[in-house]
């Protein structure tokens, strides 16, 4: 166990643990052994001492009455959250004891972990943990439901997850936010554009399918029908070519392919795309001119559009504008979907995939839970859920609590409260937070890795996702000094990564003594991209060889049934997906769920604004409170946010608001990735 700082009061470095990609230095303040106050770090390169609300009042988090203080055992039924206090060892001795009989009789595969990203640290989310399941030969979880599709498309055009420096962007004179509500889920990158907005007079425009926060503060804001979004790119890319507002010399010398996409793209005219996207041809001409004649230009690629049926295939169409007019040798210019790769750290020596004996072990798309959980053969006997809550952030989740609450599912749940999947559980242990842990932490959007000390003790009887693990393996007689090592080690052997040359220089003695470290990154052209070309690959043979077109091409959503809007259940501000959702502040800041229509549809369905109505399909339903405007485009409905199950309702009535009851469980085109976004609904008043 790491020791935590044992100064009772003063001021402390720490580390945003969030799924966010601005990744924040903070600085908390002590009195008396207690957090009083969390601030950003001044003297952050990227923070600067701004912080968000969530992370402002995380205090309110952390002391929480309702924070877990003990190992569980549930009482009473799957679901109602009757649970008695036992030990630790009593906890441990329970899971390794059904583990072991469970490996007997039915195999390793039978068990299955199921986490992400609650906490982004390296130790904590894909440390230990990862060694202890390959050990066991549990089936693994392919991550999938963030980010995967776009990864892929990007990768198919840009060879890997790099963009520009986002601290470069202060330059920049347009920024195009495109299906990023940045204001809530990437806040400096909106007040490096403000910077920009009042240095150079940058114009920000905001193409989304809903106007939120991001939106508001926009010069332009570009309605679009939902998964139209490279339809829309590629008619960007007709009138580029069309009217030559193009860097040839940069075509020539760093991609392939650019005359067949010239060829390719001619098909994309105005009109019809206008006819796609719901977007005025006048305005598809004036955002290509203004694209195509202002330099530098950024284009900040956000995650909600991957989450369509063509999801991949709409970033790597976006992903080939920046090239057509050279903005990747302009400081300010080009794109980020994600910087991820910078500062990769040696997974091979953190996680240990040699331990996994059989190499064939079965993989399970973490967005079909539900369907693991209910059909698959041979069947999951036994899930450990951590750094998650499946129950309310998984697709179709009707489907993936029917599946938690089998009677011969073994299930454990490491976390903070009891959330909504914990109350399906055989055994609860608590959580630490951050805060009380060792951790390194690498963003994917900035280039700052961090490390994390402990602040302050372990809350109760809680313990890190590292701490557990140990505890695991040596019950279950691992007794490999893999699994004894400290957190010290782990990072030293994560930092050790010769594949990545941005991270020279930087090891756990040198954060130690720094707190945070920028990676080598030197500019991406002139160079060698990591494709097979070694050029952005506006044709990519292997796409062709994947079996997808070699050219960014425009594939309509898949048919979700005969509902008459389209459904986008996105982001809140004072959330993140279901963390904060139940706690009071962060409810109280966010107020309630609402669902956006736009007025035509309100008034022809007899709704007014803050009528409750029922939003269903064949999958659930929500009743939400209707906010009736402009926000959003005839024939689409957006929600907010996701909110915990309501504290006063009863078990038939709490998921009421489960807005994910009415997603798909597809999987997308690329990275079997998510399609969130790509249901249909039906609306009415109740």
């Amino acid at each position: 166990m790491a020791s935590f700082i044992d100064e009772r009061t003063g001021v402390f470095h720490a580390v945003c643990s969030l799924d966010c990609p601005d990744q924040c230095g903070l600085l908390l303040h002590k009195e008396d052994g207690k957090i009083i106050k969390v601030e950003g770090d001044p003297e952050h390169p990227v923070t600067k001492g701004h912080i968000c609300n969530k992370v402002r009042n995380m205090t309110e988090r952390i002391y929480d009455e309702n924070r877990l203080k003990f190992p569980l055992k549930r009482t009473g039924p799957k679901g109602e959250g009757k649970f008695e206090q036992i030990s630790w060892a009593e906890a441990i001795q329970t899971i390794t004891s059904r583990w072991k009989e469970l490996i007997e009789s039915d195999g390793p595969e039978s068990i299955l972990p199921y986490s992400f990203y609650g906490n982004m640290g390296r130790l904590n989310a894909e440390g230990m943990d990862r060694r202890f399941f390959h050990r066991l030969g549990a089936s693994r979880l392919d991550q999938t439901i963030c980010s995967a599709a776009g990864s892929v498309g990007y990768k198919y055009t840009m060879g890997g997850s790099i963009g520009i420096d986002p601290e470069d962007t202060i330059h920049s004179k347009l920024f195009l936010f495109w299906g990023i509500n940045a204001a809530s889920t990437n806040m400096h990158q909106v007040a490096l554009a403000q910077k920009a907005r009042k240095q150079n007079g940058a114009k920000i425009i905001v193409i989304d399918v809903h106007k939120n926060q991001t939106g508001r503060l926009a010069d332009w804001f570009i309605p679009i029908l939902p998964g139209t979004d490279s339809a829309l790119a590629l008619g960007m890319m007709h009138i580029l070519f069309a009217e030559n507002l193009l860097s040839q010399d940069f075509l020539q010398k760093y991609t392939v392919g650019y005359e067949e996409l010239r060829e390719h793209v001619a098909q994309y005219d105005p009109i019809t795309v206008s006819t796609i996207t719901g977007v005025p041809v006048e305005d598809i001409y004036k955002l290509a001119r203004i694209y195509g004649e202002t330099s530098p230009s950024f284009i900040r690629i956000g995650n909600g559009p991957q989450h369509h049926d063509n999801g991949g295939m709409f970033v790597r169409t976006v992903a080939c504008l920046p090239a057509l007019t050279g903005q990747w040798l302009v400081k300010g210019g080009g794109a980020i979907k994600g910087n991820s790769a910078y500062l990769a750290p040696n997974t091979a020596h953190l996680q240990r995939p040699d331990l996994l004996k059989n190499k064939h072990t079965r993989v399970i798309n973490m967005n079909l839970l539900g369907e693991a959980l209910l059909s698959l053969d041979p069947s999951v006997k036994s899930l450990y859920v951590y750094g998650s809550n499946p129950a309310v952030v998984a697709p179709e989740s009707t489907k993936v609590r029917n599946g938690l609450a089998r009677d011969d599912l073994f299930t454990v749940v490491h976390d903070l409260f009891l959330t909504e999947t914990a109350k399906y559980a055989d055994i609860v242990l608590p959580a630490t937070s951050s805060f009380e842990n060792t951790d390194i932490y690498t963003s994917y959007w900035h280039h700052y890795i961090q490390l994390q000390q402990p602040v302050i003790a372990p809350f109760a009887e809680s313990k890190s996702n590292v701490d557990v693990f140990r505890l695991l393996a040596k019950e279950m007689g691992f007794d490999e000094p893999l699994f004894q090592e400290t957190e010290a080690e782990m990072i030293s052997q994560a930092l050790d990564n010769p594949r990545n040359p941005y991270l020279e220089g930087i090891s756990y003695e040198a954060l130690v003594e720094q707190q945070f470290m920028k990676a080598k990154v030197k500019a991406i052209f002139p160079g060698n991209l990591p494709t097979p070309s070694g050029k952005i690959e506006l044709f990519s043979q292997k796409m062709q060889e994947d079996g997808y077109p070699p050219l960014p091409t425009y594939v309509p959503l898949v048919n979700d049934g005969d509902h008459p809007y389209q459904f986008v259940p996105g982001p809140n501000h004072n959330f993140l997906n279901s963390t904060f959702s139940n706690n009071p502040k962060h409810i109280s800041l966010e107020k309630e769920p609402k669902v956006y229509m736009n007025h035509q549809d309100a008034f022809t369905a007899g709704i007014v604004d803050g009528d409750t109505v029922r939003v269903w399909n064949d999958r659930g339903e929500c009743h939400l409170k209707a906010a009736v405007g402009d926000h959003v485009l005839p024939g689409v409905v957006v929600t907010q946010g996701l909110w915990a199950d309501s504290a006063d309702s009863t078990n038939q009535t709490a998921t009421k608001q489960l807005v994910n009851s009415l997603t798909p469980d597809r999987i997308a085109d690329m990275g079997g990735g998510a399609t969130f976004f790509s249901g249909r609904v039906s609306v009415e008043k109740i």
